[in-house]
């Protein structure tokens, strides 16, 4: 059986905890933060669980996570 590539665009995206839960990173930080509030800014700061119908998809891009 040959090894299976991870796909490099997931694992730039995507990372796991000791426990074997998937983080990512929250979305609308990256440009237009002119007129977004400070409180929404830092709302949407760090880290957060992927949902578990997405971690089944996430896990096949990434096999050995």
């Amino acid at each position: 059986m040959p090894k299976l590539k991870t796909k490099k665009s997931a694992a730039k995206r995507f990372r796991a905890t000791g426990s074997g839960k998937i983080f990512r990173r929250k979305a609308f930080k990256n440009h237009l933060l002119e007129h977004k509030t400070t409180k929404r800014k830092r709302r949407i700061t760090g880290l957060t669980l992927v949902n578990e119908r997405e971690e089944q998809a996430v896990r096949t891009m990434m096999p050995y996570m």
